[in-house]
């Protein structure tokens, strides 16, 4: 059964790669750069203060931050612990991929898809009531995450994983955000 799985990834990943081209490979590797995506989190900050106020964003930060630091760590305790290769180093692949960006460490699970879930379900979770369309905010890890399997460092199933881990580690910190405000009477 496991070996079915890892088959399909593989065929998914694939295609899911071979749809890439030489002329859009910047734009992907610019994509797959957080530092490129600050004008969005900037916007992020900015209707967050506007709704919740600065002391507030400022909780909501500090909770990012240790969501994050648990997510990174989680994330790299499990590469380390699979030891996954990645697309790009996978011997049964590697020749008939597009690699558009090299990496030596692990796959399993991607920590772009993971992160950027988890921001952006606790996010979601803190403006849902405030914003009609903030579930738009879940474009940001689809296609963060996408570029990971463009640039061909992961599968599919690292992506889904990661979006699985970072989903809910998203929706735990919120309650964990609700309850720290309720216990200090926001």
């Amino acid at each position: 059964m496991l070996e079915k799985l890892v088959d399909l990834d593989k065929k998914v990943f694939v295609f899911l790669n071979g749809l890439g081209s030489p002329t859009f490979d910047a734009l992907w590797l610019f994509i797959t750069k957080q530092f490129h995506w600050t004008p969005f989190f900037l916007l992020l900050a900015f209707l967050l203060q506007r709704k919740i106020g600065w002391k507030n964003l400022g909780i909501a930060v500090l909770f990012i931050a240790v969501l994050l630091l648990i997510g990174n760590e989680t994330v790299e305790f499990c590469k380390v612990t699979f030891q996954r290769l990645r697309p790009c180093n996978d011997p049964e692949i590697k020749d008939i991929i597009r690699i558009v960006h090299q990496s030596d460490t692990f796959s399993f699970f991607s920590g772009h898809a993971a992160n950027s879930m988890a921001t952006m379900t606790f996010i979601y979770l803190i403006l849902k009531r405030y914003y009609k369309y903030v579930f738009l905010v879940f474009l940001y890890p689809l296609i963060f995450a996408y570029s990971r399997i463009y640039l061909g460092v992961h599968f599919p199933t690292d992506i889904l994983t990661g979006y699985a881990f970072g989903g809910m580690l998203g929706f735990v910190f919120f309650r964990l955000y609700q309850k720290y405000l309720h216990k200090r009477g926001f």
